[in-house]
């Protein structure tokens, strides 16, 4: 009976190794595509202050922040970037109906928060723009209902699509083209690019033998290094040529 039973698991088993490959063939690029466009969807985009002032006065403002600045960058739109909060910050954070943030840098903030009362004996008034702001009462998070579902789902599709590379990467078989440190350093280029490479050189793309001089650890990072300065300098240039309603961040 134990020789029976094991012959009928390695059937199994072998299928099992057969279709998890094919499974993730087609499903980290799909991961990819259904996480890029929400990712880039609710990255904040650098706007201006006439921007804002436009936003405020057609009641496009749902959500405001006032920071000194970002927390963090988002890694090329792998995590949403935390506004650093800060009363008179000089940057203003603001969500519009559809779910995407706009900053802009520059905005004089008022000499209280928003939400304290002018001092008469000042003899001015708040601006128009702090009124208007004023009247939000939102000085937490800037950020909507709407920013919120996408966000989360982004970050639960790039969670996903980190998990099954990492556990293919580490559980599998062995890489055919490169060491499995070098597909991990490759594999955190930004964008997901990394994760890209080595679904098309492992699973669709795979030689036949593994790779004689098959990447190590240490190149993984050589390429990791170079490619990223590569990206971020495409980034930049894209950026500027297409704007930031294009190419935020």
């Amino acid at each position: 009976m134990v020789e029976v039973t094991a012959s009928r698991s390695r059937p199994f088993g072998g299928r099992w190794r057969e279709v998890v490959p094919v499974a993730l063939r087609w499903g980290l690029p799909l991961l990819w595509v259904l996480w890029v466009p929400l990712a880039w969807w609710v990255e904040p985009r650098e706007s201006t202050e006439a921007q804002l002032d436009r936003d405020l006065a057609t009641g496009q403002v749902v959500a405001f922040q006032r920071a000194s600045g970002w927390a963090d960058n988002g890694a090329y739109w792998g995590g949403r970037p935390r506004p650093q909060y800060a009363t008179n910050g000089g940057m203003v954070v603001w969500t519009v109906p559809n779910g995407q943030r706009r900053y802009t840098f520059g905005a004089p903030p008022a000499s209280d928060p928003y939400l304290a009362e002018p001092d008469a004996s000042a003899g001015a008034g708040p601006s128009w723009r702090d009124t208007q702001l004023a009247a939000i009462s939102n000085t937490g998070p800037a950020d909507s209902g709407r920013a919120h579902r996408i966000g989360n789902a982004a970050a639960l599709l790039a969670g996903a699509l980190t998990v099954l590379w990492l556990g293919r990467l580490i559980g599998g078989a062995p890489p055919l083209a490169g060491t499995r440190w070098f597909w991990f350093w490759v594999g955190l280029l930004p964008f997901g690019v990394g994760v890209l490479a080595w679904t098309y050189r492992e699973l669709w793309r795979p030689p036949p033998v593994p790779v004689p001089d098959r990447g190590s650890g240490w190149r993984g990072v050589g390429w990791l290094i170079l490619a990223a300065v590569g990206i971020s300098l495409v980034v930049s240039v894209a950026r500027i040529v297409f704007g930031t309603t294009v190419v935020p961040g």
